[in-house]
């Protein structure tokens, strides 16, 4: 049987003369407020802002270049030479994280990704085979290599898919490219010394030239500050590995 009961509802926020008696004998909870839609306030155009150091760093490089032609730049100078400041500074920081990892590469992108490299990009490659135990400790320093020296592109590529009919007993082998030519080769493990480390590997390759760049020195770092940087670590490290076996021999006691 059909339901033919309603229920009717007042306006919202009116109240009929027996609520109000009811409310005021405590029979009934207090009237909600009447519903009031906040005021309306128009968005300022951004052209209406005030301009300044927040809102330069606020933009894009996209933003910041098309702001050369601004109009309000030109009156002011302090504004304009912040705006080229900041532009400069975020296309550095691009520079910075240029790479910061090893990249695997097959024959067909050894000329675009090694010999067509920018010239001021050092490039090592390093031709591997899987289950080569020499193989994989040498990987093992370079990507750590890699992510410490983000603006030297490191790669990796079978030696097969590079140089037909290599010898496995050559592996592994390091090439050093700049500018498109081949600028140092390094055969087989024992070119890095009785223990394969990451700092033994940094101070070979940058015996002749400043193979290693980190990014934060600028595009023209010189071999000698590389090699200081390199050797600064070594140190840290071999004073870190004799306090660990210190501590070790002081726990076993």
């Amino acid at each position: 049987m059909a339901d033919y009961h309603f229920v009717y509802k007042d306006v919202e926020g009116a109240s009929t003369q027996w609520d109000d008696i009811q409310r005021k004998l405590g029979n009934l909870p207090p009237k909600p407020p009447a519903f009031k839609p906040p005021s309306f306030t128009p968005a300022q155009e951004e052209s209406s802002l005030p301009k300044d150091k927040s809102w330069i760093d606020d933009k894009t490089e996209e933003e910041l270049e098309d702001l050369q032609d601004d109009p309000d730049l030109d009156d002011d100078r302090f504004l304009e030479e912040y705006r080229k400041k900041r532009l400069a500074e975020i296309r550095e920081e691009a520079k910075i994280a240029r790479f910061g990892s090893v990249i695997s590469i097959t024959g067909s992108d050894f000329v675009r990704e090694v010999s067509q490299a920018p010239p001021d990009v050092w490039v090592v490659v390093i031709l591997y085979k899987e289950g080569i135990p020499e193989c994989a400790l040498l990987m093992q320093c370079l990507e750590e290599l890699a992510t410490r020296y983000s603006s030297t592109k490191f790669v990796k590529i079978i030696s097969t898919d590079c140089i037909p009919n290599y010898p496995d007993r050559n592996l592994p082998t390091l090439l050093v490219y700049n500018n498109g030519a081949v600028k140092a080769n390094y055969v087989g493990l024992y070119s890095f010394g009785r223990r394969c480390t990451p700092e033994g590997v940094a101070l070979v390759l940058c015996q002749s030239d400043p193979v290693l760049n980190d990014g934060q020195s600028g595009g023209d770092m010189s071999r000698k500050a590389v090699l200081e940087g390199v050797r600064k670590r070594l140190i840290e490290k071999v004073v870190k590995d004799h306090e660990d076996d210190d501590n070790d021999g002081s726990s076993s006691d």
